[in-house]
């Protein structure tokens, strides 16, 4: 019980203290202004309430992200809190923040014109392309499941429903930002808020009251509790597994999208920073909630043994037992409706994206069909076979995209002569993170299965080699004039 309030405590304490240093130190200016208000369109720039921005970026980001990465991440046992908690204040949240002030700064653009901006051309293509080839994966990826569940409730069949849904897709992403996202994701953002809170009431509750037995990071706790620790390291992939709720490079590419909404700089905290503490407080509810349930982490890596590690049977007996029919309603809403509204604004995104690579204005619905309808017939190819290999590379490819956005953020502080280094040591962590696990995760997880020392060792080499080369170039860049 201890550790889960305080977990939480901190994260708010985080947004109130770290949040509001992040901000000054950016420097956000509400004399400036923001895309939504210079550059209004009525599609894609349009002003609309911070209340309602903050919900959609918050569904935006979370989706069950927060909900399934933290049980898969909870079966390594209580670490997941340290990584959950500093991990989203220091890396995720910065990280998020960042995304978006610099999108408002450079007139809402997406986030590989940022760093085309920062780090150079050659970065703008690469970031280009891992971004696209993310958004699109998440978009099939996030269709497939509930097209399945649905077919299974009904008893229809499964083509039909990928049409269905990727109709509502086309619809979504082709009208104005203010029709449909603007109207239905609060009230989705707000169902994942509710879910959350009850769940975490009913673990308050029956912790005080002692039906429940909450863990506690203990000295004894320091381990891998993973059933299948050689194959699941905690070091480093436990970091890539909890990415929703402590560091997601999906984010980046969401950012942008509320960045064109917001009226003021200054509610830049509360949309991007403040959204991602959320999510971390959602990930730290369900993470506790997993490792409760079954009577502590070893009780749940049997159930996900005895369900083939399916998150989703997990998070259906957690809301159905502790909430009843309220929870059964919950858990289809978030199994169905959440990962629908992730997978629309990540083809929205890709759109946005597409149009700032290619200089092609969105004010006309031609034009936005002309970059839609090729990359729904994509993502429609993907969600109708099993691409089951590529998905395995999902989890890297979004703590990369993080990695390049740390890195630039790092080097819009150089650029500014500001000091890099609260964002050039979480890009260096990042670094090593990705690199050790591309060497040392098994081969059916999308990484080269060799030695853990080596993959470390490796990773360190690379990390520290990058930060060389960051700091040589910022010497260079140093005693420039400051750009805004």
């Amino acid at each position: 019980m201890i550790t889960f309030i305080a977990a939480i405590l901190t994260l708010v304490l985080g947004f109130i203290l770290y949040g509001r240093f992040i901000e000054r130190f950016f420097g956000a200016d509400d004399k400036r202004l923001t895309p939504a208000l210079k550059k209004t369109d009525g599609v894609d720039y349009t002003p609309m309430p911070t209340w309602k921005v903050f919900t959609i970026q918050f569904l935006n980001i979370a989706g069950l992200g927060p909900i399934f990465g933290a049980v898969l991440g909870a079966m390594y046992g209580p670490m997941a809190y340290v990584w959950i908690v500093f991990g989203c204040i220091f890396m995720g949240a910065t990280h998020d923040y960042f995304s978006g002030m610099l999108s408002i700064r450079n007139g809402g653009v997406s986030i590989p014109e940022i760093v085309g901006q920062y780090l150079g051309p050659v970065a703008r293509v690469v970031m280009n392309i891992l971004t696209l080839l993310l958004l699109i994966i998440v978009g099939a990826a996030f269709v497939s499941g509930p097209a399945g569940l649905l077919t299974t409730l009904t008893g229809g069949g499964m083509t039909v429903w990928l049409y269905v849904i990727f109709f509502y897709y086309l619809i979504a992403t082709l009208l104005p930002v203010n029709k449909i996202i603007g109207r239905i994701y609060p009230v989705f953002g707000a169902a994942l808020i509710l879910m959350a809170v009850l769940i975490g009431g009913a673990l308050i509750f029956g912790g005080f009251s002692g039906h429940i037995s909450l863990p506690e990071l203990t000295s004894d706790s320091f381990k891998n509790f993973h059933h299948h620790p050689m194959e699941n390291i905690l070091f480093p992939m436990m970091f890539i597994v909890i990415s929703c709720g402590a560091l997601s490079g999906f984010h980046s590419t969401q950012a942008p999208m509320m960045a064109r909404t917001i009226k003021k700089e200054s509610y830049g905290r509360y949309v991007f920073y403040g959204a991602m503490i959320a999510e971390g407080i959602v990930a730290i509810i369900w993470a506790t909630a997993a490792m409760s349930f079954y009577g502590g982490v070893e009780g749940l890596n049997d159930a996900m043994l005895a369900n083939g590690s399916k998150a989703a049977v997990v998070v259906n007996d957690i809301s159905v037992a502790w909430l009843g029919s309220i929870g059964a309603v919950f858990a289809i809403v978030g199994v169905i409706a959440c990962p629908i509204t992730t997978g629309d604004t990540a083809f929205r995104s890709a759109r946005l994206a597409i149009a700032d690579f290619l200089r092609v204005d969105q004010s006309s619905i031609k034009k936005r069909l002309i970059i839609s309808i090729p990359v729904f017939v994509i993502g429609f190819l993907l969600a109708t076979r099993d691409f089951a290999l590529i998905w395995k590379y999902l989890g890297l490819l979004n703590q990369l995209l993080a990695v390049i956005v740390l890195w630039t953020s790092a080097m819009y502080l150089v650029k500014q002569n500001k000091p890099h280094w609260y964002l050039s040591l979480p890009a260096v962590f990042m670094t090593l993170i990705c690199i050790s696990y591309f060497i040392v995760a098994p081969q059916k997880n999308g990484g080269l299965s060799m030695e853990e020392h080596i993959g470390i060792s490796i990773g360190c080499g690379v990390a520290f080699t990058f930060l060389a080369l960051f700091l040589i170039r910022a010497r260079t860049i140093a005693k420039r004039p400051v750009h805004a």
